[in-house]
């Protein structure tokens, strides 16, 4: 008879954990592309990254009007209100178009229309903070200023993760200096002007909106557009045919200033 000490004994179980082992790496060595071993589970999906915030840009002054004029670019800046399917069709327009824009949002719009805070960052654009309200924020107290401002960073940061690219006062093209520190302190380094008024608000129609952009555009412009008029559909195209001509480029106004 033969006796099995105890060390055949470890000799066959170490001998057998190897084979176990070798049957396991060939299994999944022949096991379809792509497929998981048992009991692991896929990764899940990343959730979508917050929109970039805002920058502070040492060279330019708290209150922006205009951009490098040694450059071939140009911002083309909307406020943020209005009917949705004219806004739908200017994004849609500029994209066709290989543009991209910025947009300073009206705080209710943002409550009537939350969606669209999301179809402008996921086309490339800039968004921003146009106040809570669109009142004239230089005559308020320090008080609603603060509210109107604040209000519009929160529904944005709700919204996107982030309170905005820039800010604009509303009902003005400059802010006060009141205005211009709550929005420094509410996280804004610059108060966003232009140097350029389409006065497409005034409804003068699509010729005369395009004749004031190609009176004032060159490089470096920023250009004053609003969401919610006919006018300002019907013009875009001819817009951006003439920067085409001029050998200028529409892009988001971080873009324009870095």
């Amino acid at each position: 008879m033969v006796r099995v000490t105890t060390t055949d004994r470890r000799a066959a179980l170490r001998a057998g954990a190897g084979l176990v082992a070798a049957a396991g790496g060939l299994a999944a060595g022949c096991a379809e592309p792509g497929a998981t071993a048992p009991h692991t589970r896929p990764p899940r999906p990343s959730a979508r990254p917050p929109a970039p915030g805002p920058r502070r840009f040492p060279r330019h002054p708290a209150q922006i009007t205009h951009g490098p004029r040694d450059h071939p670019r140009v911002a083309l800046t909307f406020h943020g209100a209005g009917d949705p399917a004219t806004a739908r069709s200017l994004l849609g327009v500029a994209e066709r178009h290989g543009a991209r824009v910025t947009v300073l949002a009206v705080g209710t719009w943002l409550d009537e229309h939350p969606e669209l805070a999301r179809r402008i960052l996921d086309g490339g654009h800039d968004l921003g903070n146009h106040t809570h309200r669109h009142l004239d924020v230089n005559a308020m107290s320090e008080a609603e200023a603060h509210a109107e401002i604040t209000e519009c960073a929160e529904r944005l940061k709700r919204l996107t993760g982030s309170i905005g690219t820039w800010f604009r006062p509303s009902r003005a093209a400059r802010a006060s200096p009141l205005v211009e520190r709550l929005a420094r302190t509410a996280g804004y380094p610059h108060v966003l002007s232009y140097d350029v008024d389409s006065l497409d608000f005034t409804s003068p129609g699509p010729d005369a909106v395009t004749g004031n952009v190609r009176a004032g555009i060159r490089g470096g412009s920023i250009v004053s557009l609003h969401f919610g008029y006919a006018d300002t559909v019907a013009a875009l195209p001819a817009v951006l045919e003439e920067l085409d001509h001029r050998g200028l480029r529409a892009v988001t106004t971080t873009e324009l200033l870095s």
